[in-house]
């Protein structure tokens, strides 16, 4: 159970462990700018900087739990959007921009000033704004299945042709239903989304890019052109369809974990900009 910030634990289970082999995460419930959002941290105050982590569209904290309870030596969290999930709907539409910025007061009220993000699909675009909205904030930025153009005519037809669509995954997930008007939402705020002004501010701090090669969601070419527009530090292929972040959870969490190690090259930033006013996205809604 959760309550309005306040952190309580799932069930009765020991504090650290679930059936022996899973992290049980802490819940609380917080609001920003008139949103109110399910909270759900693994870790909590555990190793140096924070892992943000947001999720695709209509998924939820249940969702990504098979990757991000594999991610240790750091605090991981993330939050369901209005309408998915532990989340509550909000009553009117938000843009990519002030999602970010809402995203960002909540971290404030976690404590959390210098953050990791890691963004799946739709989340990798909110990740992508955000990070360019706060560069002075943002260490490291890990995108996966996901592209800087959401405006691309193929982007997400080919569900159908997924397999892991196809396979069941989604139901094995236990993806949870989200409201129309969450999804409503949540799709307009990436309508004519792209990174095209975001890319300066992206590049000044190191990338990983992970895709799958059979995405038939995001193909794997838009992942491509990003790690080459984003100067991704490194870009690893996975094999496995759009859910990989999930199907292949170790193989991610391993990945991650190598890219964020303090020893790791690639993880020494650039000095970021300080970002001043919200950076716009084309498709401003509110």
């Amino acid at each position: 159970m959760w309550h309005m910030g306040r952190m309580t634990r799932d069930h009765a289970h020991p504090p650290h462990a679930d059936h022996g082999d899973r992290i049980l995460p802490e819940h609380q419930r917080l609001s920003a700018r008139g949103m109110t959002f399910r909270i759900t941290r693994w870790h909590v105050g555990a190793g140096s900087t924070p892992l943000l982590f947001l999720n695709g569209l209509g998924a939820d904290a249940d969702a990504a739990a098979p990757l991000l309870r594999r991610i240790t030596n750091r605090e991981v969290w993330t939050l369901d959007m209005p309408g998915t999930g532990g989340s509550p709907d909000c009553f009117w539409p938000y843009s990519a921009s002030s999602m970010a910025s809402a995203v960002m007061d909540v971290a404030d009220q976690l404590g959390h000033h210098q953050l990791d993000v890691a963004g799946f699909s739709w989340g990798g675009a909110l990740a992508q704004q955000l990070t360019a909205q706060f560069s002075d904030r943002v260490a490291r930025l890990v995108l996966m299945g996901t592209t800087g153009r959401f405006s691309a005519a193929d982007i997400g037809w080919g569900a159908i042709f997924d397999r892991d669509v196809v396979s069941g995954a989604i139901s094995t997930l236990k993806m949870p239903a989200t409201s129309p008007l969450g999804f409503t939402y949540q799709s307009l705020a990436m309508t004519g989304w792209n990174n095209d002004g975001l890319i300066p501010n992206l590049v000044e701090r190191p990338i990983l890019v992970l895709s799958a090669t059979k995405d038939h969601v995001v193909p794997s070419s838009y992942s491509d052109d990003l790690a080459n527009l984003v100067q991704a530090h490194r870009h690893v292929k996975i094999s496995g369809g759009h859910l990989f972040p999930f199907t292949k959870a170790q193989q991610c969490a391993d990945e991650i974990m190598a890219f964020l190690a303090p020893n790791t090259k690639a993880t020494t930033p650039k000095k970021p900009r300080k970002s001043a006013a919200p950076l716009p996205c084309g498709n401003e809604l509110v």
